[in-house]
């Protein structure tokens, strides 16, 4: 299911399961082109600190999202080369930052970030493992389906995933017909009811 829903892509897995969760930020994807989908392990951190994102790392099952997250996004490096290669390690499917990364060249996994500084972090305050955190507005509980491409990211209930697994082949499948109509000339205003509009 993961592999599918990451080959399907953020955009159509959104509008399949009725526009719901939208991650509405920008990130940057390093790198360029990367796809991705898997439950989310959440690391809760500290403002401007990474103590947690070590913490996690001994939980990390293979196929994990890491998300990592402070109460404020703030362009501080979380994560880096060093702790991205224990993710790495443990077969981690991609890491989602909202924050900062460092060491961006030489990241061993795809990793989704706010920003890109130098700036280090903090290891003094604890913060709370595999709890719901919300980033870009969209709520992340742990375990839901994270999907992740250069459009974005969209969540995932995991309680819905089985339904908008099927939603999202359904709307490949339309548009895929969609696409033949329009390369022999048919326009969407009509096709879509829009001129009725």
């Amino acid at each position: 299911m993961n592999a599918e829903l990451a080959r399907l892509g953020s955009a159509t897995v959104y509008e399949a399961s009725g526009r719901q969760g939208l991650v509405d930020a920008e990130f940057r994807q390093f790198p360029a082109g990367a796809r991705a989908c898997g439950p989310a392990r959440i690391a809760r951190c500290g403002q401007d600190d990474n103590l947690m994102v070590h913490a996690v790392m001994g939980s990390v099952q293979p196929g994990d999202v890491l998300v990592l997250t402070m109460p404020e996004p703030a362009p501080v490096a979380l994560l880096g080369d060093l702790l991205a290669t224990q993710a790495a390690f443990r077969d981690a499917a991609a890491v989602l930052v909202d924050a900062a990364i460092r060491d961006s060249e030489e990241l061993p996994l795809p990793v989704w970030a706010r920003w890109v500084r130098n700036r280090g972090a903090t290891k003094d305050i604890r913060g709370e493992l595999d709890v719901p955190v919300i980033v870009g507005g969209a709520t992340i509980n742990p375990g839901d389906l994270l999907v992740l491409d250069a459009d974005g990211v969209t969540v995932v209930p995991i309680q819905r995933a089985e339904e908008v697994l099927e939603a999202s082949l359904a709307r490949e499948a339309n548009e895929a017909d969609k696409r033949a109509k329009l390369q022999d000339g048919e326009l969407s205003y009509e096709l879509d009811g829009l001129d009725r509009v």
